[in-house]
């Protein structure tokens, strides 16, 4: 019978204490592969088709053939019931490679099937962050050039994120070319003028799933999108700066690099799209917190 604690792989649902990888996994050799992942609202996955379809995207872009995306709905929900996270928050991880071949740097032939896993696990919101606001951090942004790729190859992100855990910040923005392009696990985005900005999606960024989502929240209310790089140097000429992604969903900012943001504490911008954002996923939520602000 299976029990918390259950994944999915390669078809099959089993144990996670039982479940293994080969050595020879081009994952394991190269991270040669593609991740995701959703978030379940109590039962409820946000935009569920649209991180499939870039998980889609992804996967031709790399050039691994995988061809039962529509099956992944099913395995996302039954590893959500399995492990008994149905009245929860919820994510779903998954993780496609090109699968087990011997090492060498050419692709293998298209014999070799993809290893599939996916994992559910408990994801309660940042409340307290998304109350009050974070600290964030800036580097130079060391990554490669396909940034639009959410590939499992993540050394540079966990590098920089080291510098956040050591200067007890909550996210680490980059910076490339004098410009800001987005943070180690999150888009980022700035309000100036009741006008929100964000870097357009390009090479350089992840097209993000939330952050569609706040741009067309920003739209139904009439505040001005602008879809522009942001100078490095202008950073402490905005009102307003915030963090989006699936874990972080609409998170502030009030400090970067030890120097307030505006008046060092979550902007009326940023709040207005929280609590729109709220209505999609948490509505439902009122008696067992307040997001009120």
């Amino acid at each position: 019978m299976l029990q918390p604690n259950t994944v999915y792989l390669n078809g099959q649902f089993i144990s996670n204490d039982r479940a293994s990888i080969s050595p020879d996994d081009r994952g394991f050799y190269f991270a040669d592969g593609i991740y995701e992942v959703v978030k379940f609202y109590k039962n409820n996955p946000f935009c569920f088709d649209e991180h499939i379809t870039r998980l889609g995207n992804n996967l031709r872009e790399v050039k691994i053939g995988f061809n039962h995306l529509d099956k992944l709905a099913d395995v996302c929900r039954a590893l959500i019931n399995i492990n008994q996270l149905t009245a929860q928050y919820a994510g779903v991880y998954i993780q496609i490679t090109r699968g087990v071949a011997p090492r060498t740097h050419r692709f293998p032939s298209e014999t070799v099937k993809p290893t599939i896993y996916a994992r559910a696990f408990s994801m309660p919101p940042y409340l307290k962050e998304m109350k009050e606001g974070v600290l964030v951090i800036s580097r130079e942004d060391i990554r490669w050039l396909k940034c639009n790729v959410k590939s499992i190859g993540l050394l540079a992100n966990t590098l920089l994120f080291e510098d956040v855990a050591a200067e007890g910040a909550f996210e680490c923005l980059f910076i490339r070319n004098g410009f800001v392009t987005e943070a180690s696990h999150s888009n980022i985005m700035a309000v100036k003028e009741n006008t929100v900005y964000t870097h357009p999606d390009s090479n350089l960024v992840l097209p993000g799933i939330t952050k569609a989502a706040v741009i067309n929240i920003c739209r139904k209310n009439k505040i001005p999108v602008i879809e522009e790089p942001i100078a490095a140097s202008a950073i402490y000429d905005f009102d307003e700066w915030f963090v989006t992604g699936t874990g972080s969903e609409i998170t502030p900012v009030i400090q970067i690099n030890g120097r307030s943001i505006g008046k060092g504490k979550p902007g009326s911008i940023t709040r207005i799209l929280q609590s729109e954002f709220f209505k999609i996923t948490y509505e439902s939520l009122a008696n067992d917190f307040s997001l009120s602000f």
